[in-house]
């Protein structure tokens, strides 16, 4: 599995800690962190950088992190045919796969410390499949969106 990462400057150091955490699990990973010269670094650029990442299927999966992980979640959901989710819990983190395809979780380093996150991040990781109650769940969010763009 390929995973796009990226983080702002409010989580330089969760995003260190996960790279590691990555890494000891094996992992293949790209950092988006770094805008390329002459682009903005703000957040909402970081979390379109990574979603477009994924959008494309450049990565599988992505993981954003910024000081509450809310906003990096609000931008990566602008970008047509991405679910991000906002994950502090390991139970949200598992029901983001099985109940809503998300692709990417997002995560605040000013709210969970940094063993908690890396328990989230394995266990959204190893969520792979969507229930099969949830499919039609998520297939009716790719119709509302289909729909929302086509207008």
């Amino acid at each position: 599995m390929s995973i796009a990462i990226g983080c702002d400057d409010a989580a330089v150091n969760l995003k260190y800690e996960l790279c590691n955490h990555l890494d000891k699990l094996g992992y293949k990973y790209i950092d988006y962190s770094e805008a390329p010269r002459g682009v903005s670094n703000l957040y909402a650029d970081i979390a379109e950088r990574v979603a477009k990442k994924v959008a494309d299927n450049t990565h599988e999966r992505g993981i954003i992190v910024c000081g509450t992980g809310i906003g990096v979640s609000i931008v990566a959901n602008k970008v047509p045919g991405i679910r991000a989710a906002l994950c502090h819990d390991v139970f949200s983190a598992v029901r983001a796969r099985k109940s809503n395809g998300a692709q990417i979780i997002t995560m605040g380093e000013r709210v969970i410390g940094v063993e908690l996150a890396k328990t989230i991040l394995e266990a959204w990781l190893n969520a792979e499949e969507i229930d099969e109650s949830s499919k039609p769940k998520v297939q009716r969010i790719c119709e509302i969106e289909a729909e929302i763009h086509a207008d």
